[in-house]
C-alpha cells in the first residue's frame, strides 16, 4: 500500500511539474517599451518653475534616478527642493498594449494627489507627451488639464516640460534640463 501511495504521489508531482512548465508564458516587452530604456540611469537637473502670469519664476536643482522594472516600466525618482523645501517625486511610465498608449502615475512629497497619465511618443521617437487632470496651481478648488513631456535631446540630455491649459492655451509652468551623470 505504501509503495502504491508513493508511486501515485510521484506521478502526481511529475504531472503537476509538466503542467506548470506548459502553463501560460509571461508577456515580453513590446517595441514601445524600448523607448523607456533611454531614461534609465542617474541624472542631474535644473528646473525653473513659473508662477502665475506676471509673477517671477523660481529655480531649483535636483537629481533623478531612473530604473527599469522588468522591461515594462521606468520608475523615475526625483529629489531636490522647491522654494528651499526638500522635495521628492516618483513618476512611473510604461506602455499599455490594451490601451495602445503610454500610461503613468506621479506622486510627490508636497501633495496628496495621485496623478494618472496617458500619452504617446511622437513619430520621430524623441518626445513622450503625457496628459492628466489635477488641481490647478492657481486655484486648487478647480481642476485643470496638464500636458507634460520628456524630450530626448541625445543619450545624455533630456528636457522635461509641464504645461497647463488655460483658456484654450498651453502655459508652461515648469521646465527642467537634465544631464546624465558620468
Amino acid at each position: 500500500m505504501k509503495r502504491f501511495l508513493a508511486a501515485g504521489l510521484a506521478a502526481a508531482l511529475l504531472t503537476w511539474n509538466a503542467t506548470a512548465e506548459d502553463g501560460p508564458s509571461m508577456p515580453a516587452p513590446e517595441k514601445e517599451h524600448e523607448w523607456l530604456k533611454q531614461l534609465a540611469g542617474d541624472w542631474d537637473g535644473e528646473a525653473e518653475m513659473f508662477g502665475k502670469p506676471g509673477e517671477p519664476s523660481t529655480k531649483s536643482k535636483g537629481t533623478e534616478s531612473t530604473r527599469l522594472i522588468g522591461g515594462f516600466w521606468a520608475m523615475i525618482e526625483y529629489k531636490g527642493d522647491a522654494d528651499g523645501t526638500p522635495f521628492t517625486g516618483i513618476l512611473t511610465v510604461g506602455y499599455d498594449p490594451a490601451k495602445k498608449s503610454y500610461v503613468g502615475t506621479w506622486i510627490d512629497s508636497m501633495t496628496s494627489t495621485l496623478w494618472q497619465y496617458k500619452g504617446s511618443v511622437d513619430a520621430a521617437g524623441k518626445v513622450l507627451t503625457l496628459t492628466t487632470e489635477g488641481p490647478s496651481p492657481w486655484d486648487p478648488a478647480k481642476s485643470a488639464t496638464f500636458r507634460e513631456s520628456i524630450e530626448i535631446k541625445d543619450k545624455d540630455h533630456k528636457t522635461f516640460t509641464s504645461k497647463i491649459e488655460k483658456d484654450g492655451e498651453w502655459i508652461t509652468v515648469m521646465r527642467g534640463e537634465y544631464t546624465r551623470k558620468k
